[in-house]
């Protein structure tokens, strides 16, 4: 059998489990029971997809029985099944982690009846862009996880959540129009939106149209993956989510946009003729990015600019047109929607452990909670790229592919993604200095509660519970944590070490997906025909 064919159920099986949980709105147990099997069974899937293609072996399915150009087309290579086995496993970590929060709360902050469907359409929508070999429907997957986005968001509908919901919406619009256009632009000079059929007729036009083309893409692709000077909105849209909302925004959305800017740019766009301004984009999205980390008190928000921050280092990767340089962004990608996500999660729990996520009010949680401690320690010496983590070794690949470059401009991005990590480094190490290390006492504005409960043993143990809780007797009582949420991001965690554990084959995969992209034959004859000719380009990077 070949399990190629079963791509398209990855988008199905999610969609299918937002319409059987809306049926099952007045039945809160078998809705959360609903969400997670079909998103397991979703995960299941989809590593089947990538074993199948893990030696090579792109396959194409046809849609309706229409044959490409004309009809929709799935493709599943190394990289779109990595990226759908990733997406997903971290989605299924978070749905479990928002799951045990409704439980604790109640399901006040996050109704059941609305966010299981919603989530998994958002899931739905990343999967199928994941998947979509041309334009149109890659367009139509970022409309379905954006829309779910805007409901996830604006869960609870504080005034901050919808603020922030309404920037968020309309720098998308913006960013959806501009691909639109950008589009029909390209469908009026070639006559097809099917980005195999591109990759052999965007060749033909002259250099200007080609180069107009080129940029709306870039330019629409950046905004949504939050590429400097287009990455202003992010800061202020993703903290003001629900915890479980906030990290799979993170871990997956601007993903998205990265992925769509690899795919278009080997594909479509092969050589280095906009490397120059990518190059400075990343140099500039790595350090603005972490110097906005640097001047946060509240984690969320800083672990936000980190993630700006750390997109430089994947349109770096992009901008060196090598398979060394792409290779190490694919590595850097899996890794950071894994670290990324936990750390959200781990934020989640600080939170609600010690009342906040200020680290003007936090203090002792080393001491309150030896495993909260641990859980955040791991994935932010990680994401600061601390050996032997996975972090390191792609901010090494980097690097190597940098140096192998040996332009100028290479080597101050190699200096510019150095300084970034040392700085994420200092950032981090902050954190856990202040909210973790120090006293209750000597916080700037500590946390009555927390500062009753500091002499204290209490860990992060089953329970529910908010931080300024009382007992019976009206005093202060130790925050303890569901299992379930604590499960969940010690699992993602774990996965995160997986990461590095399995550096080597993970590392090899992504290598051999950087060059069949930059080859493009294997991808334009899965879909047009095994007797397709696809031209070679070669780069100043060295791909082809």
């Amino acid at each position: 059998m070949n399990v190629a064919a079963l791509a398209p159920l990855a988008v199905v099986l999610p969609v299918l489990g937002a319409a059987l949980t809306f049926l099952l709105i007045r039945h809160t147990r078998a809705q959360r029971s609903v969400s997670i099997a079909l998103l397991s069974l979703t995960l299941l899937l989809e590593c089947l997809l990538l074993a199948s293609v893990w030696d090579g072996g792109t396959a194409a399915v046809t849609i309706g029985g229409w044959l490409p150009p004309w009809g929709i087309v799935m493709v599943v290579d190394q990289f779109s099944s990595l990226m759908l086995v990733v997406s997903s496993a971290v989605s299924l970590a978070v749905l479990v982690y928002a799951t045990g929060q409704g439980m604790a709360d109640g399901d006040s902050d996050a109704p059941v009846s609305i966010f299981h469907p919603t989530y998994l359409i958002l899931v739905a929508g990343v999967s199928n862009a994941f998947l979509s070999g041309d334009l149109f429907n890659l367009y139509v997957g970022f409309e379905i996880l954006l829309t779910a986005s805007y409901v996830l968001m604006t869960l609870g509908g504080t005034g901050p959540r919808i603020r922030a919901g309404v920037t968020y919406v309309v720098v998308s619009v913006v960013s959806s129009v501009l691909f639109l256009i950008a589009i029909a632009m390209v469908y009026g000079a070639t006559g097809t939106v099917n980005m195999a059929d591109l990759a052999l007729k965007l060749g033909e036009l002259d250099q200007g149209t080609r180069t107009l083309l080129h940029v709306m893409l870039l330019v629409a692709f950046g905004i949504k993956a939050a590429v400097f000077p287009l990455s202003f909105w992010l800061p202020d849209s993703y903290p003001t989510a629900p915890a479980p909302v906030t990290a799979v925004f993170a871990g997956l959305l601007t993903k998205v946009g990265v992925y769509a800017m690899v795919r278009t740019e080997t594909l479509l766009f092969p050589g280095d003729s906009l490397n120059t301004p990518l190059m400075v984009a990343a140099l500039l999205t790595m350090v603005v990015g972490i110097l906005g980390a640097l001047a946060q008190s509240d984690i969320k928000r800083l672990l936000s600019f980190t993630l700006v921050s750390h997109i430089g280092y994947m349109v770096f990767g992009l901008a060196m047109s090598s398979a060394a340089g792409l290779g190490a962004a694919v590595f850097y990608v899996a890794h950071h929607i894994t670290i990324q996500t936990s750390l959200f999660l781990v934020t989640g729990l600080i939170e609600r452990r010690g009342g906040s996520s200020s680290v003007d009010r936090l203090g002792g949680l080393a001491k309150l909670s030896p495993l909260l401690a641990l859980l955040f320690f791991i994935p932010a010496m990680n994401l600061a790229g601390i050996p032997p983590f996975s972090g390191f070794l792609g901010k090494a690949g980097l690097i190597q592919a940098g140096i192998a470059l040996g332009t100028p401009l290479a080597y101050v991005l190699v200096a510019g993604g150095v300084l970034t990590s040392l700085l994420t480094l200092l950032a981090v190490a902050r954190v856990w200095n202040r909210a973790f290390w120090r006293k209750p006492s000597d916080a700037e504005h500590p946390d009555p509660v927390l500062l009753a409960v500091s002499g204290g043993a209490g860990g992060a143990v089953a329970g529910s519970g908010a931080a300024g809780s009382t007992g019976d007797t009206g005093q202060p009582h130790t925050v303890v944590l569901p299992r379930t949420m604590v499960g969940s991001t010690l699992g993602l965690v774990a996965l995160g070490v997986a990461l590095t554990i399995f550096a080597g084959p993970l590392f090899t995969l992504a290598g051999q997906a950087a060059q069949d992209m930059l080859d493009r034959t294997d991808y334009v004859q899965a879909v047009l025909g095994a007797d397709t000719s696809v031209p070679r380009i070669t780069t100043a990077g060295g791909g082809k």
